[in-house]
Parts: C-alpha cells; sequence; structure tokens
C-alpha cells in the first residue's frame, strides 16, 4: 500500500514490505495528532525516540494514534504537553517469520584426508539451507538498525557464507568419523554449524532456528573409486549373485523371447548353472573320498594272513589252503 499523508493525518505503514527484508525504518517528519498506524501480519512496529524503545506493538489492526497509541508512549514529552505540535519520532517494522536460505559452497573445502595422500587434502563441496529470525529487538537496533534503515537477507546470507567454509572443514573434521560418507554423520555436522552461527548472528539481535547440511559432492574421480571399492567387495559372493539374478530373470519372464541376443543369454546362463552343478559335484565327491581314505580298511574272511602254517590236527605243513591236503581239516 503506497504511503500518503495529508494536513489532517499521517499513515504510518510497512509500505515498501518485502519477504526478503527484515526490518523497514518509517522516517517521516512528524507524527501528528489524527495519524494512524497500520500493522499488517507477520509484523511487529516498534516506535523510537532519540534511539530508545518507547513501545512495540504486535497485533495487526489499523491504531489511532491520539486514542490507542498515546497511552502506550506517555514518557515521550510531545504526548505529555497533549500532543499539540507535531513529534519526530521513528517506527521501525520488523519482519517476524523465520525465513528460510539455501546456501552452498561456492569453492570446493579441502579436507585433510592423509588415507588418500593428498597434499591439499581432499575437496568437497556441500549445500543445504538454514533458517533464522529476529529475537532480540535490543541488539537488533543497537547493533544495525540504528545505522541502516531497512535490512535485507541476502545482508544476513553475506554474512553467514563468509564463514561457513571454515565452519564446515571444522565440523566435517570433528564429526565425519567416514570421510567417504559423510551423509552419515550430517546431522551431528549441522548440529555442530548450526550453534556456531547462532553465536555469530546473536549479536545482531537474531538467532539460527535451524541448518541443514542436504549433500555432499565429491569429486568424479572419488566417486569412481568408492563404487569401485563397492562392487569389488561383491565379488567375493559373485556366485550367489549370479544364482539370484538368474532366478529372478526366469520368475519375471525375462529368458522369455527368439533371437540371437537372447540364446545367446540362455547359453551363457545354462554354461553358469552347469558350472555351479560340477563345482557341487567335485566337492561332494572330494569330501567322499576324503571320508573313504580316512577309515580303516575291514579285513577279508579269506585272506591268506589268518591260515596257521601248520594243520592243528595232523601237524602237517599248508600250502594257504582253506583246508589241510593231508587230513582234511578246515583251517579256518
Amino acid at each position: 500500500m503506497a504511503f500518503f499523508k495529508n494536513q489532517f493525518a499521517d499513515v504510518i505503514e510497512w509500505d515498501e514490505f518485502r519477504d526478503d527484508m527484515i526490518f523497514w525504518k518509517w522516517r517521516n517528519s512528524e507524527i501528528k495528532k489524527g495519524s494512524r498506524l497500520i500493522i499488517r501480519p507477520g509484523q511487529d512496529a516498534i516506535f523510537l525516540y532519540n534511539g530508545k524503545i518507547e513501545g512495540i506493538f504486535k497485533d495487526e489492526g489499523d491504531y489511532n494514534i491520539e486514542s490507542e497509541i498515546i497511552p502506550f508512549l506517555s514518557t515521550l514529552k510531545g504526548f505529555k504537553f497533549g500532543f499539540n505540535s507535531g513529534l519526530r519520532v521513528e517506527v521501525l517494522f520488523v519482519n517476524t517469520k523465520i525465513f528460510n536460505v539455501k546456501w552452498g559452497t561456492k569453492n570446493a573445502i579441502n579436507i585433510p584426508a592423509p588415507q588418500l595422500n593428498l597434499p591439499g587434502g581432499l575437496p568437497i563441496r556441500a549445500n543445504g539451507t538454514f533458517e533464522f529470525k529476529v529475537n532480540d529487538y535490543i541488539g537488533l537496533i543497537d547493533n544495525i538498525a540504528g545505522i541502516k534503515d531497512r535490512y535485507l537477507v541476502d545482508d544476513v546470507k553475506i554474512r553467514i557464507t563468509s564463514i561457513l567454509d571454515q565452519l564446515l572443514m571444522k565440523w566435517i573434521t570433528k564429526e565425519g568419523k567416514d570421510l567417504f560418507n559423510l551423509q552419515v554423520n550430517a546431522l551431528e555436522i549441522s548440529n555442530g554449524i548450526r550453534e556456531d552461527l547462532d553465536m555469530q548472528i546473536l549479536e545482531m539481535g537474531m538467532t539460527m532456528t535451524g541448518f541443514n547440511v542436504s549433500s555432499f559432492n565429491y569429486p568424479q574421480e572419488i566417486q569412481d573409486m568408492v563404487k569401485k571399492a563397492a562392487s569389488q567387495g561383491m565379488i567375493g559372493d559373485l556366485s550367489r549373485y549370479q544364482q539370484v539374478s538368474i532366478t529372478d530373470a526366469m520368475a519375471s519372464g525375462k529368458l522369455q523371447g527368439s533371437g540371437t541376443a537372447t540364446d545367446m543369454a540362455g547359453m551363457m546362463m545354462g554354461m553358469t548353472m552347469a558350472g555351479e552343478v560340477m563345482k557341487n559335484m567335485n566337492q561332494s565327491l572330494n569330501q567322499n573320498n576324503s571320508q573313504n581314505q580316512s577309515e580303516p580298511i575291514p579285513s577279508q574272511g579269506n585272506s591268506t594272513n589268518n591260515i596257521p602254517n601248520f594243520c592243528p590236527n595232523c601237524g602237517q605243513k599248508t600250502q594257504g589252503a582253506n583246508f589241510c591236503s593231508n587230513c582234511g581239516q578246515k583251517l579256518i
């Protein structure tokens, strides 16, 4: 709504309101009898006199200065004398919402990585969001509003991003237990950075209500290395992976069809399965042979080791037969 005034009344309102504006200072020449104050949703109005807060009005609405505002500003000299003459004051309008800002590292952050033997460290980029709001009007006025007529979200973003790289390095080094999977510790890293940033904007009359690291980004060669390491880890169980893949393909009907490609795929899968069958058979045979070799061979009933050298009946020397050749005595 455009600002206007006439000889009878002034309208005090945030006529330049923008969602990305944290505060805006109304600097009209005088507040006169009959003036009106308009406060919209999400706004607070702070009356300043000689740089000091004289009243804070938070409820939205359209107020008459003489009947509704003067009682709250009774300490002001101009109001004490019936407000017959104009009074020079400032009204600071503050945006009370929580601001949500996207952030991202402009340059890669080099994180120490002794295991990679990289002199400059491992270059990592990150992005996410942070949230903040105004919570201390005295700090806001003393450190910012006292010298500025307006303050934007970008002004806060510039201040935060100027130190964000240092904080990322600090908390990644402290909480990033797995340097190649920092997302696992993203919550701990985010909480640490939020606490440090909160201290940075505290003097500005603001507080950090949230900080989030959405993702960490690695150089392409590092991503390729991680993928290669993961694939090598699967080789130890490659046989089971092949069996499961073949079974899933059969169940889903993906092996159906005709043509050279399908035939070749079927042949390769058949060879793989045949190889697995032969491998299992060889393992079973080797196990059986090992068991047979370890078991003692039982003695046979017709072995010559049990035939006596002389017949126990007649004393004739035996010839290795089961019966004595002289008297016919059974020797076994």
